[in-house]
């Protein structure tokens, strides 16, 4: 079990609850990865009751198990800006995302991202660690972004397996009256100009479950939860089904009233590695999608 009252981002402290080896123990019950075991073992920095030990070695009930992981270095700018923190602990940083920033720096982004802000924060925080993105949002779609501090947290939290899947509520204002509720089964792939995604049976497997909180003739408040997580999906699936997304010019929505996608991640649950337990964090709306819902005549 996790030795809690020890914990750093960057040293993680196990107590051994079974006998064992240590590689066992570390694979099968602190949930390390196969590939950070091995880069762990060439820099030495796993300790077993303070000695460092062959990854062969017995552990018994009682033993603790020392990870130091390594210093990183981020090679982009870091920027001071003002981050709204929404949960915290040794693994992760979760923050609130404004809409109109891109989250990692690209060819045409290179400053003013959420990465040039979380390295400041990590900076002015001490922390010495890469900064990886466990879930990502769109340029214009505001809400609930989670950040790893270490590569572990990140290892863990990406894991392709049920475990660890992240429960996503998001909330958006699409054209026309929506039914009471639905879900939206269509494959979706990346069309031919590599920027819009389509609906083909060729496509990933994608799911979109939906639920109308308000509606009128001109306009549905809905709230969405995601199985799958495909790049654009609730944009490509809205669309699909006839009711695009308010602001979304690229999927057909009226931008008449906002000049964003009227989309904005509300609640997130994922497993917080090292509390061994789920947490659930929600925000709330930004303005101007209140302000889109009052002039459509949309309520909560």
């Amino acid at each position: 079990m996790w030795k809690k009252e020890l914990q750093k981002y960057n040293e993680l402290i196990w107590c051994c609850e079974e006998n064992n080896t240590l590689k066992a123990e570390m694979l099968d019950n602190m949930n390390i990865s196969v590939r950070m075991l091995c880069n762990l073992k060439k820099a030495k920095t796993v300790t077993l009751n303070g000695k460092y030990v062959p990854m062969h070695t017995e552990v018994y009930k009682g033993d603790t198990i020392k990870v130091k992981l390594p210093e990183e270095s981020n090679d982009y700018q870091s920027q001071k800006m003002e981050i709204e923190v929404l949960y915290e602990d040794w693994d992760l940083i979760v923050v609130e995302k404004p809409f109109g920033m891109v989250v990692h720096p690209t060819r045409n982004y290179q400053e003013n991202t959420m990465l040039n802000g979380i390295k400041n924060y990590f900076e002015e925080n001490g922390i010495k660690s890469k900064i990886r993105f466990v879930n990502r949002l769109d340029r214009d779609t505001s809400g609930i972004l989670i950040v790893a501090k270490n590569a572990y947290a990140h290892s863990v939290l990406t894991k392709d397996t049920s475990m660890w899947d992240m429960y996503k509520k998001y909330i958006a204002v699409v054209e026309g009256a929506t039914n009471e509720n639905g879900t939206i089964n269509l494959p979706i792939m990346k069309s031919e100009d590599g920027i819009r995604r389509i609906v083909d049976e060729k496509g990933q497997n994608s799911v979109t479950h939906y639920k109308t909180i308000s509606r009128n003739e001109k306009a549905s408040l809905i709230e969405l939860e995601l199985e799958t997580g495909r790049t654009h999906q609730i944009r490509v699936h809205m669309s699909a089904l006839g009711h695009p997304l308010y602001g979304d010019d690229l999927y057909g929505g009226n931008t008449a009233f906002i000049n964003r996608q009227a989309l904005h991640c509300i609640e997130l649950g994922f497993y917080s590695p090292r509390l061994d337990k789920e947490i659930r964090v929600k925000t709330k709306l930004h303005d101007d999608i209140t302000e889109l819902m009052s002039k459509l005549g949309l309520s909560c």
